[in-house]
């Protein structure tokens, strides 16, 4: 099949989701398949390029920040693209067209993909959900932008999403189409697990629902003896400064680091635990990368962090919930896991198990081409008359 991919975000850009745009694509390449990606430009990437067999076409918008998008960025983003876009599908012949991001992405959907008859599936991620992200500025915007949003989501043949907890969100604000179910997946080569340390790492965007002052919290009052590395950057992190000098600096702060970095794989590889006490998630692809090292995770309970790790991580109570009883329960659990290393080994290996078993990309892209099948213009095995 041919495949147009249209995510605002891909790598070096984004977050998680950004990894799993690439990771799909690539293993769908591997498989045989054509797939062109529409995505922003920042700063001198080329234009056109074609990464890991996929042709990548970046659209000019003026982002400034790898791990963050503007408003305003993903409005000229949304004017640009839908002119690419336009002209990839009057100029190629495509089976289906592929969409991550309800909002922007699905906006391009909605305008140019859907009125010509092209099938199309939407993957969401998050911050697309109304209800998902708890920030004053979702708050205001999403429900001005409900009428569009049921548009965009009603213009897809069907919605993706990576977790049960996203997709019960979707399906409360009658998006009309059918949900279905897929989660994210990984390079499973690209952590593995090694010798370990008596090191505790987290690793995330540095905002106040991803939980780490309550990680703070927890190590002032256990007296561990092992160090604790934080990696990440973020509008919450002066605040958790401020907070870890409080406590008398339980925590070493690094600041941020790309997941593609050496430095990154081996501070990742060698902790022994692994903590992401959110308040909630989606489908974090942080504790994938968690478990592929064989780390012994802490994570929050009854929503998508557990739906990743399933029984093989030490859940504990959401600070959003109970704060208090929160930083309680990750105290508990790292006192269990710095005291038991044959638990703490136990439950690295459990999860790095559960990960070759579900979520590797081949087996991903597998239920992904499921739904391009029920839905392409012409079968996976059909000839296609597309040019470049």
């Amino acid at each position: 099949m041919r495949i147009l991919t249209v995510s605002y975000e891909f790598p070096p850009i984004g977050g998680g989701g950004s990894g799993v745009v690439k990771g799909l694509a690539r293993e769908l390449v591997r498989m045989g398949h054509v797939v062109d990606v529409v995505t922003m430009a920042f700063r001198d990437l080329p234009q056109d390029e074609v990464v890991d067999g996929i042709t990548v076409r970046r659209v000019d918008c003026r982002r400034h920040a790898v791990s963050k998008c503007t408003a305003r960025e993903a409005f000229r983003y949304v004017l640009k693209a839908r002119l690419v876009v336009r002209d990839l599908l009057a100029r190629n012949s495509y089976d289906l067209v592929h969409i991550h991001f309800i909002f922007p992405d699905g906006i391009v959907a909605w305008r140019e993909v859907a009125p010509r008859g092209i099938p199309c599936i939407i993957t969401a991620h998050c911050s697309d959900v109304p209800g998902y992200n708890p920030k004053p500025f979702f708050k205001v915007v999403h429900p001005l932008l409900t009428i569009f949003w049921r548009r965009v989501t009603r213009s897809a043949r069907e919605i993706v999403s990576p977790s049960q907890t996203l997709a019960r969100m979707i399906e409360s604000m009658r998006a009309g189409t059918p949900v279905r179910v897929i989660p994210n997946g990984i390079d499973t080569g690209k952590y593995n697990p090694a010798e370990k340390r008596k090191q505790i790492l987290v690793a995330t965007r540095l905002v106040e629902r991803k939980g780490v002052q309550y990680l703070l919290r927890a190590l002032a009052g256990a007296n561990l003896g092992w160090p604790t590395i934080v990696v990440g950057s973020g509008e919450y992190e002066k605040e958790l400064h401020r907070l870890n000098d409080e406590l008398g600096r339980p925590a070493k702060f690094i600041g941020w680091l790309s997941n593609e970095s050496s430095e990154f794989r081996e501070l990742l590889q060698q902790s022994a635990i692994y903590v992401l006490p959110s308040d909630f998630e989606n489908f974090p692809v942080a504790l994938l990368e968690a478990m592929a090292a064989g780390a012994a995770i802490v994570t929050t309970s009854g929503h998508g962090c557990e739906e990743v790790v399933g029984d093989t991580a030490e859940l504990v109570t959401p600070g959003s919930r109970d704060a208090e009883r929160c930083v309680q329960e990750i105290r508990a659990a790292l006192m269990r896991l710095t005291g038991d290393p044959s638990h703490c080994a136990d439950l690295g290996a459990r999860a790095r198990r559960r990960l070759d078993d579900n979520f590797s990309w081949s087996a991903v892209a597998q239920r992904y081409l499921e739904v391009y099948e029920r839905h392409a213009s012409r079968p996976a095995g059909g000839a296609s008359a597309a040019s470049r």
